[in-house]
């Protein structure tokens, strides 16, 4: 009988020890944990230039450095229009050429002799007019005898100034201006040759990053609109874990503030950099039994970089903060 008693009595004091740990346990606050994931920097990959994919270099998985070739685009309509562009430059820099190098010496040899042509008329039309000018005093020959070898005496003497100038431009070669225009054509078209060059490199795209293949979009034979992804690259080495902060959670963090960040997949926990608070909020329906208030809370995106590299590390990875 009194054995049953004790017993009784220790049973009732330990259900009294388990309610009251059971109340305070009620009663003590949960350290909150703020769950995200991890993110990465991804670069998609995508080329200026219409065309058929002519090889694929990498698969998903392979790693990759910065300037490796990933893809290459064949276009058939490009490589016309560089062969248009390298011919029209080929005939605007012979013309400049020829401008800067004027006329053929043969060309200025004629011309001189022209010239010499013209001045030995022209001195044996002035002997004339002197012998037919001391006729005509003599009263031998008529006026119009006279009038007729100095007008041809006169037209010598043009014709020789003609030839001469035709002689000095030839020897001159082309004016400034034609020379000027010359220059500037060739430029225009060695412009719109490098153009069609630069867009043609763009064919052959590289990495703009080192990083991992995530996703090979297309495969050779296969067309590719311009801007259309064809290879996306994951830079690891650019992560950082994101977060959801409810607003009235958001006064217990800083930009710049150290944390503790737990991956469960990695089973470590790792130091982070607040590195980024979103300015702007987004809206989020908390009921007021679990906020503790009685209005709707927004969230804050926050932004959390490692301290170090974090080996092993995978875009979309659970990353735990404990408060």
């Amino acid at each position: 009988m009194r054995t049953n008693r004790i017993l009784a009595i220790v049973a009732l004091i330990a259900l009294v020890a388990i309610l009251a740990y059971g109340l305070m346990l009620a009663h003590t606050p949960k350290a909150e944990r703020l769950q995200g994931q991890i993110e990465a920097r991804e670069y998609n990959i995508s080329s200026k230039v219409p065309g058929r994919v002519a090889q694929v270099m990498v698969r998903r998985g392979d790693q990759v450095a910065e300037g490796d070739l990933l893809f290459a685009i064949d276009s058939p309509e490009l490589n016309a229009k560089l062969m248009q562009a390298q011919g029209g430059r080929d005939a605007a820099k012979a013309l400049q050429q020829e401008a800067d190098n004027g006329a053929r010496k043969q060309q200025v040899a004629a011309s001189k002799e022209q010239w010499l042509k013209a001045k030995a008329a022209a001195t044996l039309a002035e002997t004339t007019y002197k012998r037919v000018e001391a006729l005509f005093s003599e009263g031998v020959l008529a006026r119009q005898k006279r009038d007729e070898a100095f007008t041809q005496w006169q037209a010598a003497k043009y014709t020789q100034q003609a030839a001469y100038a035709m002689y000095q431009m030839a020897e001159e070669g082309a004016r400034e201006e034609t020379k000027a225009a010359a220059e500037g054509n060739a430029r225009m078209a060695e412009g719109a040759v490098k153009e069609v060059s630069a867009i043609l490199a763009d064919s052959q795209m590289r990495s703009p990053k080192s990083g991992e293949v995530s996703e090979v979009l297309l495969h050779p034979g296969e067309l590719a609109p311009s801007g259309f992804p064809v290879v996306s690259v994951i830079d690891m080495q650019d992560a950082w874990a994101v977060f959801q902060v409810r607003e009235d959670q958001l006064k217990g963090f800083k930009v710049g503030d150290t944390l503790e960040v737990e991956i469960p997949a990695l089973g470590e926990r790792y130091p982070f950099k607040v590195a980024h608070i979103s300015v702007m909020g987004h809206f989020a329906t908390w009921r007021s039994t679990e906020s503790g208030h009685d209005f709707d809370m927004r969230t804050f995106e926050m932004e959390l970089r490692p301290v170090t590299p974090i080996a092993d590390l995978r875009v979309g990875m659970t990353s735990l903060l404990v408060q």
